[in-house]
C-alpha cells in the first residue's frame, strides 16, 4: 500500500496548487469597478449584496476573503465621501454661525446603514472562521477516535481468526464515518490519512478469508476512479481553442477531491488511472499558467497605458491662475485625460492597479478641489464687489435726495462713476440689477441737472437780448449826437443789472458794448481827450471785473505778460536780422514781408499793453 500513500501526498500538493490557481484567476475574471464613481446609495447596495452572500449557506472561505478585500477598498472611498459631507456641513455651520463652536455632525441614514452593514459583515466573517476552526478541531477529535476504533478492530481481528466476518459491518461503518467527517487542521492531515490507510491495509491483509470481497471492493473503487478520470480528461480536452474558466477548474478540482476519497483499487490498474488523472490535471494547470502569463502581460500593458495618463495628469495639481478662461481651458484638458483613462478599458495587476487607480482619482480630485477653491474665492470677491457697488448706488441716491446739483455734487457723482469702473464683476445673478440701479441713479441726477441748465440757458438767452438792446440804444445815442455822461452812467447801470449771457456769445456782446461805449464817449463834446480816455478805461476795467473772481484777472495778467514777452523776443530777432535779408538775393521782397510782421507785432504788443493796463486797474 506504499503507492496509496504516494498518491495521497501528490494529491494533497495538487489540491493546494488548484486553490492557488483559483485565487490567481480571480485577477483575470473580476470585473473592474471604479468605486470613485459610486455614491453612498451604491455603496450601501454593494454591502447589502455582500452581507446576503456572507449569510448564505454556500459561503466559502474564498468568498469571505474576496469580501474582506472589497471592504478594504470601498471603506477608503466611502470615508472620503463621509469626510466631504462632514466638511461641507461644517462649512455651512461656520457660514451661518461665524464659528465652528458647537458644531456636531450627525451622519445621514445611508452612512449609518453602510457602517452597520460593514460591522455585520465583519461579525459574520469572524463567526464563520471561528466556527470553521472549531469544526476542524472537532473533526480532528472525531478522526482520532475513528482511528482508535479502527486500530482496536484490526487488533481484535488479528486475535480472533475464528470469526472473520464479525468486524466487517463495523469496518464499513468506520469508513463511512471517516468519509463523512470534514477537514482538519493541515499539520495533522497527512499523518491521519497515512495512519488510516495503513490500518485499512492491515485490515485487508489480515483478512484472507475476505480477500474476494476486498478484490470486488477494489474493482468497484477502480471503476469509480476511472469514471472520474474520464470526466477530468474530458474537461482537459474541452480547452482546445478555448480559454480556461474558473468553472472548469472548480469542476476538475471537485472530481479530483472525490477521487481522493474513494478507497484503493488494484495496484497496477490504479497506478495507470493515477497517471491519467495527473496528465489531465497537468494539462489544466499548464493552460492556467499560460493563460495567467498572457493575462499578466495584458494587465502590465494596461498598467503602462494608465500610468502614462496619470503622469500627464499630475502637473495639473500645481496649476493656478486668476483667469476663469484659463481654468476652463485646463478643465477641458483634465476631462480629456479622464476620458482617456475611462476609455483605456482592461484590467491591471491587482495590487499595482488598485494603487494606481487610487492615485489617479485622488489627483483628479485635487485638481477639481483647487478649481472649486478658486471659484469659491472668486465668488467671495464678487460678493465684496457687490457690496462696494451697492454702497456707490446708495451714495448717488443720497446726493439725489439732497436736491442739490452743485458743481461739488456733480464732481462727486463723476468720481463715483470712476470708482464703479474700477470695481470688478459681481455675482452673475446680480449683474444686471445692480448696474440698472446705479445707472438709474446717475441718469436721474444728470437729467435733473440738464433740466435746470436748460432753464438757466433760456435766462442767459433773454439776458443776451437785453444787452443787445442796450448796445443798440448806446449806438443810436452816439449817432444822434445826444451823448452825455448822465445817460452813459444810466446805460452802464442798466448793463450791470443784466445777468450772464450764453458763454459762446459772451466775448462778442462784451466787445460790442465796449465799442458802443467808446463811440458814445467820443460823441460827448464837453469832455477833453484825457477825460475821454479815463472814462473809456474805467469802462473797460468794469467789464474786466464784471462777473469775474479776483483770481481771474491775476491769471489774465500772467497770460498777457507771457504773450508780450514772446512778441518782444520775436521783434528783437526780426529787427536784428532785417539787414541781413536786405543783402541777400530777393532780399527786398523778404525785407518787406518781415517789416509787415514787425508792424503787426508792434500793434499787437500795444493792444496787449492796453489790456494789461486795464487788468492792473481791476486788481
Amino acid at each position: 500500500m506504499i503507492n496509496d500513500g504516494a498518491e495521497l501526498s501528490e494529491s494533497e500538493q495538487l489540491t493546494q496548487e488548484s486553490v492557488a490557481a483559483m485565487e490567481e484567476l480571480e485577477v483575470v475574471e473580476e470585473q473592474a469597478v471604479d468605486y470613485s464613481q459610486l455614491d453612498k446609495k451604491d455603496f450601501v447596495s454593494l454591502l447589502e449584496n455582500q452581507f446576503a452572500l456572507a449569510k448564505s449557506e454556500k459561503a466559502k472561505p474564498a468568498n469571505f476573503k474576496r469580501t474582506d478585500e472589497l471592504l478594504k477598498e470601498v471603506k477608503v472611498f466611502f470615508d472620503q465621501i463621509k469626510k466631504t459631507d462632514r466638511d461641507e456641513a461644517e462649512r455651512r455651520y461656520v457660514a451661518e454661525n461665524g464659528s465652528e463652536e458647537g458644531f456636531d455632525y450627525k451622519p445621514d441614514e445611508l452612512t449609518q446603514r453602510f457602517e452597520s452593514l460593514y460591522r455585520q459583515i465583519k461579525d459574520v466573517k469572524n463567526h464563520y472562521f471561528q466556527d470553521l476552526e472549531k469544526s476542524k478541531d472537532k473533526n480532528f477529535v472525531i478522526k482520532t477516535q475513528l482511528l482508535q476504533r479502527l486500530r482496536e478492530l484490526v487488533d481484535a481481528d488479528e486475535s480472533n481468526a475464528k470469526n472473520p466476518g464479525t468486524s466487517w459491518q463495523e469496518f464499513k461503518k468506520i469508513q463511512d464515518e471517516w468519509k463523512a467527517a470534514g477537514n482538519i487542521a493541515s499539520p495533522h492531515n497527512s499523518t491521519l490519512w497515512a495512519t488510516f490507510h495503513a490500518l485499512i491495509d492491515r485490515y485487508y491483509s489480515n483478512r484472507n478469508i475476505y480477500y474476494e470481497l476486498k478484490e470486488l471492493d477494489r474493482k468497484k473503487n477502480l471503476q469509480l476512479k476511472g469514471e472520474l478520470v474520464e470526466k477530468v480528461e474530458a474537461l482537459a480536452q474541452s480547452l482546445e481553442g478555448k480559454s480556461l474558466t474558473r468553472a472548469i477548474l472548480e469542476e476538475a478540482n471537485a472530481h479530483f477531491d472525490e477521487y481522493k476519497h474513494i478507497g484503493p483499487g488494484p495496484k497496477a490498474e490504479q497506478e495507470v488511472l493515477w497517471q491519467r488523472m495527473k496528465v489531465a490535471l497537468d494539462t489544466l494547470h499548464d493552460a492556467r499558467r499560460a493563460q495567467t502569463e498572457d493575462q499578466k502581460q495584458v494587465l502590465s500593458q494596461n498598467y503602462e497605458i494608465k500610468s502614462k495618463i496619470y503622469e500627464d495628469l499630475v502637473p495639473f495639481t500645481a496649476f493656478t491662475s486668476s483667469s476663469i478662461n484659463e481654468w476652463n481651458e485646463k478643465t477641458k484638458e483634465v476631462v480629456a485625460l479622464q476620458e482617456q483613462w475611462v476609455n483605456a478599458k482592461g484590467q491591471m495587476l491587482r495590487e499595482e492597479g488598485r494603487e494606481l487607480s487610487k492615485k489617479f482619482w485622488a489627483t483628479l480630485k485635487t485638481f477639481f478641489h483647487n478649481k472649486g477653491e478658486f471659484f469659491r474665492q472668486l465668488e467671495s470677491k464678487r460678493e465684496q464687489n457687490l457690496k462696494l457697488k451697492t454702497e456707490l448706488c446708495e451714495a448717488v441716491e443720497a446726493i439725489i435726495e439732497t436736491g442739490e446739483d452743485s458743481a461739488a455734487n456733480t464732481d462727486k457723482v463723476i468720481a463715483l462713476q470712476k470708482q464703479w469702473k474700477q470695481i470688478g464683476q459681481v455675482p452673475e445673478k446680480f449683474k444686471d440689477t445692480i448696474f440698472d440701479r446705479f445707472k438709474k441713479a446717475c441718469d436721474a441726477y444728470f437729467d435733473r441737472k440738464r433740466a435746470k441748465n436748460s432753464e438757466v440757458e433760456r435766462e442767459f438767452v433773454e439776458n443776451l437780448a437785453q444787452k443787445q438792446a442796450i448796445c443798440e440804444k448806446i449806438e443810436a445815442g452816439a449817432k444822434a449826437g445826444e451823448a452825455n455822461l448822465k445817460d452813459l452812467n444810466a446805460f452802464k447801470s442798466e448793463w450791470s443789472s443784466v445777468g450772464f449771457v450764453p458763454k459762446k456769445d459772451m466775448q462778442a456782446i462784451n466787445k460790442r458794448y465796449i465799442d458802443a461805449v467808446n463811440s458814445y464817449v467820443s460823441a460827448i463834446g464837453k469832455l477833453s481827450s484825457k477825460e475821454r480816455e479815463q472814462v473809456i478805461l474805467e469802462n473797460e476795467v468794469a467789464m474786466a471785473t464784471d462777473g469775474e473772481s479776483v483770481r481771474n484777472p491775476q491769471r489774465k495778467e500772467t497770460d498777457i505778460r507771457r504773450r508780450m514777452t514772446q512778441i518782444e523776443n520775436d521783434l528783437t530777432i526780426w529787427q536784428n536780422n532785417i539787414e541781413f535779408f536786405g543783402r541777400s538775393k530777393n532780399g527786398e521782397k523778404v525785407r518787406a514781408e518781415f517789416e509787415k510782421k514787425i508792424i503787426a507785432a508792434q500793434k499787437q504788443l500795444a493792444d496787449l499793453k492796453h489790456q494789461l493796463k486795464i487788468v492792473r486797474e481791476a486788481l
